[in-house]
């Protein structure tokens, strides 16, 4: 996220009206609803973590212990269960 100055993008009487509210701080203006992109979309993160849970899932579904994928994801035995649990849901739908 930049820094614009609103008088370098507003016109200025709705600079002027904003002025009446705010002057001199720093003011976020969210995008539109409908132009938000969901967490890790942009950066493939999202994918990344949905490839490692169907991994995860599979492995478990094949024998794979609760503790041993622990140690090979570097993720708490409560992470594991819930991810299991979610895919699990998932696959039943």
């Amino acid at each position: 996220m930049s820094y614009v100055n609103g008088k370098d993008v507003l016109p200025p009487r709705l600079l002027e009206e904003l002025q009446g509210y705010i002057q001199g701080e720093l003011l976020y203006i969210p995008k539109k609803s409908e132009q938000r992109v969901r967490w890790g979309e942009n950066s493939g993160s999202r994918q990344e973590i949905a490839s490692r849970n169907a991994e995860i899932y599979c492995s478990h579904s094949e024998g794979c212990s609760v503790n041993e994928l622990q140690k090979r994801y570097h993720l708490s035995e409560e992470s594991i269960r819930k991810i299991i649990s979610k895919m699990r849901l998932a696959m039943n739908r």
